[in-house]
């Protein structure tokens, strides 16, 4: 990040990002317990965890420049609506760099399709905040995303194995959507599970 009184220098920030991530991780193991509201409706839906390749090659972002895995937690809420056949959820999820690359908080909706033999396309969309670069030219090996505020659209298929647990393969993308400069964008893919209240 460049400082506007030293603007060949970098300035060091705070990274509250792993704070955060840590109390998400301390709120879900709460939330099985606590999931329930006095009348047996549960506000929550599903609870997905999984681990997803950081910056993964030849997707839409087109190239790579960072690399390691990221760790992926996500909770889906039920309140909902039904469309195009489907459902709309509000979903709130962390990805988590294992080598201090870009880490994202995202939020939006997450519209599914389940069909009877237990096959599931989920469409997510919505935005995402990074602890990653915008635009710094002293960190070539790392994305320059134009913005810290992104466009996050997901892409899942999976399969319900049981009434409550659910596979799933993920891909996700973030970018700025050509609203700032650059706009290199990064993209994930890999394998979650999800847990059905």
């Amino acid at each position: 990040m460049r400082h506007p009184c030293n603007p060949g220098g970098n300035v060091t920030r705070p990274n509250l990002l792993p704070r955060l991530v840590l109390l998400a991780a301390l709120c879900s193991f709460l939330l099985p317990q606590q999931a329930d509201s006095g009348e047996g409706q549960s506000w929550l839906h599903e609870i997905r965890a999984g681990v997803l390749d950081h910056d993964t090659d030849n997707l839409w972002s087109g190239t790579s420049r960072e690399d390691g895995v990221d760790l992926n937690a996500e909770l889906v809420f039920t309140p909902s609506l039904a469309l195009w056949h489907g459902t709309l959820r509000p979903n709130l999820g962390v990805s988590v760099s294992d080598r201090g690359n870009t880490s994202k908080i995202y939020g939006g909706g997450v519209w599914q399709y389940l069909w009877r033999n237990g096959v599931l396309l989920d469409l997510g969309l919505g935005l995402a905040l990074h602890d990653g670069e915008t635009d710094n030219l002293l960190a070539p090996d790392r994305k320059q995303l134009g913005s810290t505020l992104l466009f996050h659209i997901s892409a899942e298929i999976g399969y319900c194995i049981t009434d409550h647990s659910r596979l799933l393969l993920m891909f996700d993308h973030m970018s700025n959507g050509y609203l700032a400069d650059p706009n290199e964008g990064l993209d994930t893919l890999g394998i979650r599970y999800g847990y059905l209240f």
